[in-house]
């Protein structure tokens, strides 16, 4: 007998009637709330106007939503999508993608950059991406309580049992890639608030932004060898979609921290 951790937990927290208050919303929003808090400390620690925080909050929160959720329907879903466009609004059914989630953050912060701040967008990605990454953290968290973007099956001693998950041979003991991704996050939202607190790193343009998509998608892209694939399409395939969307993001961070470090020696 294979050692290993029975996950029977439900999704929902409580439900009364048709309304239900599920882990995962809970996760997402504390996210946010405390991405919030830690954004004004550094905005008061910097002397940055504390009305821009508001409109930020808001940007941010609609497009990592809203990008999340149309990098699922482009990236993942849309053959299925293209047939069904009434179901694309349906976020409730499930289905956001962390890379569409990045790319509609950084285009609401060009926006953000052009109409509030007046400020480089770099300026801007250096503060937000800070507690993007803690967010990353319980977003995982909240596909673990959901029994979701699960690992394949292993033999560790702490093997998951997602008996709960819509897959063959649920008691089969998986990697928990949701628990692996969100250690990983949260290491990296550590790193990036000891380079805001304790280094120079924010006084050099895009030095935490290119840290943060090295460090996220570094793992995001190590994670996915031991990850399910989420859609049929991924099979027999070098790469997945995950990884292979991975490899732009840590690039073009490593370009961002390679500039730096040149500029730094120079």
């Amino acid at each position: 007998m294979l050692l290993s951790i029975l996950w029977d937990i439900k999704p929902e927290i409580f439900t009364i009637g048709s309304f239900s208050v599920r882990w995962y919303g809970l996760l997402f929003a504390l996210g946010f709330l405390l991405g919030y808090y830690i954004v004004e400390k550094m905005f008061k620690k910097d002397g940055i106007k504390l009305e821009w925080l508001d409109k930020l909050f808001l940007y941010t929160m609609i497009a990592t939503v809203v990008g999340a959720r149309l990098g699922h329907v482009f990236f993942y879903g849309w053959e299925f999508y293209s047939q069904h466009p009434a179901e694309i609004i349906k976020v409730w059914h499930g289905g956001l993608a962390s890379h569409g989630a990045a790319i509609g953050i950084i285009a609401a912060l060009w926006f953000y950059s052009k109409k509030v701040s007046k400020k480089s967008i770099l300026w801007i990605l250096d503060y937000v991406v800070i507690p993007v990454a803690l967010a990353g953290c319980f977003i995982r968290l909240g596909n673990l309580m959901n029994s979701e973007i699960i690992g394949v099956k292993t033999t560790v001693s702490w093997g998951f049992e997602f008996v709960r998950a819509s897959i063959e041979d649920p008691k089969a003991p998986r990697h928990p890639a949701q628990l692996y991704e969100a250690i990983c996050y949260l290491i990296s939202f550590g790193i990036l608030m000891f380079m805001y607190w304790k280094t120079d790193a924010k006084q050099r343009s895009g030095m935490i932004f290119g840290a943060f998509l090295v460090l996220i998608f570094t793992a995001r892209f190590f994670i996915e060898f031991i990850k399910e694939n989420q859609e049929a399409f991924e099979e027999g395939m070098a790469l997945n979609m995950g990884q292979w969307l991975s490899i732009p993001f840590v690039l073009l961070g490593a370009y961002f921290v390679i500039k730096n470090l040149k500029a730094k020696t120079a």
